[in-house]
């Protein structure tokens, strides 16, 4: 292969990372399936929420105090005992999540459900499970996400002043979005009254991202089309992108890991070891069903031996996307299969979103434009409907990113990312599209 033929690939590759956010489908299923994970849970312990993270429980506010000064664990619920305090972080971390699953201001609303997590499970930290840590990490990596381009209502939103623009009209303002960031700049100062000595890179984050999406705002408002504004959404995409491959190394790390010290356990070498859940009365929400399995001795070890060796052999299969995908419905069953007959449906949600991130665009798309179809359907009276409505369930008319986004084309069927340059005006800015705290 000569010089030239490289180095063309690799500034083919250069331009790929940096002209557009990859995975758009990938990412948004990410932000729906672990928002909705962390809603469902919290709604659920709705009436137990004082005792697992509030003043009402066990673990006293005075021991947690203690705990983070030693740990250094970032969480708002430190600022005060108060038992309103409280009420008023779970409201948010409630609201957020589900405000972030739909796709509404997700760049503001992806910072606070990362609080949100933070807050609650940093607060106890024995209330939670291998699922929550799993959403612990999520919370994290989405704040640096774009990932409300396509199935958000962030991107109808961007689809609706592009066809005013594209009409001759003018795009109406967008005054929520300074508004909000007004507001989280006021609620940042309570950053600087924090005596437990959090994580410091956590508050740095919170305030650095404050800040960038101010000069994005600025820059978009004075400088639409100038040198600037182009580097931004470079950094934006980078930073996209890398997240994203971030993302996946540690879905197959916690694969890997779980599959391989399975191996090293006597009960998983003679089969043996599903039988005992099974029979765990704790974890066993449909007795009969786990009777049934457990008296089947084929059975056991066939799902014992199938769940490590699914496990270890994912993190080898990402190169042939035939094998991955059969061993990605593998352990999506798995999870589906644990959530069913060991009553972990939190647990297995937080998994089957993030194995979400190797599904084919293909497929995603087929999927949104399914809803699509189903939508119209069903909405079929409606005149809005009736003459055509926006394509904002799938990635085609919908782009909706940072500014600058390109639609994803579905024609594309790369495993991460799929793109075409919008063929749609630019929107001035000030819109509801280029303003602050929105994705």
């Amino acid at each position: 292969m000569s010089v030239v033929s490289v180095n063309r690939k690799a500034a083919l590759a250069l331009r790929r990372v940096t002209s557009r956010a990859l995975g758009p489908h990938q990412s948004a299923v990410v932000r729906i399936g672990f928002a909705a994970a962390w809603l469902l849970f919290l709604l659920r312990e709705l009436p137990n929420r004082r005792e697992l993270y509030g003043p009402g429980g066990p673990w006293s506010w005075d021991m947690a105090q203690q705990l983070i000064a030693g740990n250094g664990a970032f969480t708002t619920l430190m600022w005060s005992d108060s038992g309103v305090w409280f009420e008023i972080v779970y409201a948010v971390a409630v609201l957020s999540s589900a405000l972030l699953m739909i796709g509404w201001r997700t760049r503001t609303m992806s910072v606070l459900f990362m609080v949100g997590v933070l807050s609650l499970q940093n607060r106890s930290i024995f209330m939670g499970d291998g699922g929550d840590n799993v959403i612990h990490l999520m919370a994290i990596y989405l704040v640096l996400t774009r990932c409300g381009q396509v199935w958000s209502l962030d991107a109808r939103r961007k689809v609706r002043a592009e066809r005013v623009v594209a009409a001759g009209g003018t795009a109406p303002p967008d005054r929520v979005g300074p508004l909000l960031w007004g507001v989280l700049g006021v609620a940042l100062l309570g950053t600087l009254l924090d005596t437990t000595g959090g994580e410091w890179w956590v508050i740095a984050l919170l305030w650095t991202l404050w800040l960038s999406q101010g000069l994005w705002w600025a820059v978009n408002r004075h400088a639409p089309r100038s040198e600037p504004r182009a580097l931004l959404d470079v950094i934006a995409n980078l930073t996209h992108n890398a997240t994203l491959v971030v993302i996946m190394v540690e879905v197959c790390l916690i694969y890997a890991t779980a599959g391989w010290y399975k191996i090293q356990g006597s009960r998983w070498q003679d089969g043996t070891a599903l039988y005992y859940p099974l029979n765990l009365d704790y974890f066993a929400p449909w007795p009969a069903l786990s009777d049934i399995l457990a008296s089947s001795g084929v059975i056991v070890l066939l799902l014992t031996y199938g769940t490590v060796m699914v496990q270890v052999a994912f993190p080898f299969t990402l190169f042939n996307r035939r094998v991955k995908n059969v061993l990605l419905v593998a352990m999506i069953l798995e999870h589906a299969g644990i959530a069913v007959l060991l009553g972990l449906p939190f647990f297995s949600l937080a998994m089957i979103a993030a194995d979400a991130v190797f599904l084919p665009t293909g497929f995603l798309v087929w999927v949104g434009d399914t809803t699509t179809r189903l939508r119209r359907r069903l909405t079929a009276h409606s005149p809005h409907e009736a003459d055509g409505g926006e394509r904002d369930g799938d990635g085609r008319d919908s782009g909706g990113g940072r500014g600058g986004d390109s639609v994803p084309d579905r024609r594309r069927k790369d495993d991460v990312g799929s793109g075409a340059h919008d063929p749609t005006p630019p929107v001035p800015p000030g819109t509801g599209v280029d303003s602050p705290l929105v994705r």
